[in-house]
């Protein structure tokens, strides 16, 4: 007969400390014929006699005694660690362990972290960023941004914003070079490559070509794996790039680089934030969940608009822009 040790020790504990079996099944919860069974079974597992009884009265044998010395410490030891276990749930401090892209995420991220850390100085973020996708399960992982679909089935999605494309480059590099009129222009002009670092494996740029997203080919004067380092490239004039609008829309804003062939910018895909079940996920990890839908949900910080892509391309070199009065439709 199988026999539950945890209920048959606590029950034989119960018994000991309150002298009744009966007490000790209402304070454990259960029926007495439950209370009688388990220390009944637990008699019959050991072999040994554990109370001596009478219709009044029930005490220890030596063997239960020497019982109850050894196994009482270590029982409130687990039922410390149960409670610690479940407040533990509902505590805004501790490891929050968050995984996302290396690329275009970074300073995405470090806002949002910031903020939560502010409000909840106990957290202690772990982050880990990578653009493959690890396996999230094995890793602990609390919180995951991705761009595209889950990684893992039995998560939990929530977009976040769309993934613009932008093709672009800085002042500098059209006074030099010229603008591109058309996607085979491209092809004479001195265009950057992103290798990606998962997969070694060039990212061809995309584009939108009768409404569908097709591969540009381009020749590459410059090849990276570090979008940071591509950025720079672009920003001093000598490559135009593709980049990610959440990246360059501060600086087409600020007029440092210019977008171009508006018409072909595709959106790949969006940023999601994953997740597993909310009703077991510990408090902090569902507060950050709930601070990055709030922030970033199609934040226009990181989603540039029709009008300001437009209003940035017309201030290219050798565009003509309407004079005052005109309509510029």
């Amino acid at each position: 007969m199988a026999i539950n040790e945890l209920r048959s020790v606590s029950t034989f504990i119960k018994a000991a400390e309150l002298g009744s079996l009966r007490k000790a099944a209402l304070d454990l919860g259960i029926s007495p014929q439950a209370a009688s069974k388990a220390l009944a079974q637990l008699e019959k597992h050991l072999q040994v006699r554990l109370f001596h009884r009478t219709t009044r009265v029930m005490s220890l044998t030596d063997a239960g005694q020497q019982l109850l010395e050894e196994v009482q410490p270590a029982l409130l030891g687990v039922q410390r660690a149960l409670k610690k276990a479940r407040t533990t749930k509902d505590e805004f401090a501790g490891p929050l362990r968050i995984a996302g892209p290396r690329t275009t995420f970074q300073p995405i991220l470090w806002p949002l972290i910031e903020e939560f850390c502010a409000r909840y100085p106990g957290i202690q973020p772990d982050v880990l960023l990578e653009d493959r996708v690890g396996n999230w399960v094995e890793d602990r992982i609390d919180v995951g941004f991705r761009l595209g679909p889950a990684p893992h089935e039995g998560v939990i999605a929530h977009r976040l914003f769309p993934l613009q494309m932008v093709m672009c480059g800085a002042p500098a590099y059209f006074e030099r070079h010229g603008v591109p009129e058309s996607l085979a222009a491209l092809s004479s002009h001195r265009c950057s490559v992103f290798r990606h670092p998962a997969t070694g494996r060039l990212a061809p740029w995309h584009v939108k070509l009768d409404g569908q997203l097709v591969e540009q080919p381009v020749a590459p004067a410059l090849i990276s794996n570090d979008e940071v380092l591509e950025l720079h490239a672009v920003l001093s004039g000598k490559v135009l790039g593709q980049l990610a609008g959440a990246t360059a829309a501060p600086y087409i804003r600020a007029g440092q680089l210019m977008p171009i062939l508006l018409d072909h910018m595709p959106d790949i895909a969006s940023y999601f934030v994953y997740f597993g079940s909310r009703t077991s996920q510990p408090a902090r990890a569902r507060a950050f969940i709930d601070l990055a839908v709030e922030r970033l949900t199609d934040s226009p910080q990181f989603v540039l608009t029709r009008e300001e892509l437009a209003d940035a391309a017309s201030q290219l070199p050798g565009v003509i822009r309407p004079s005052r009065g005109q309509s510029s439709v």
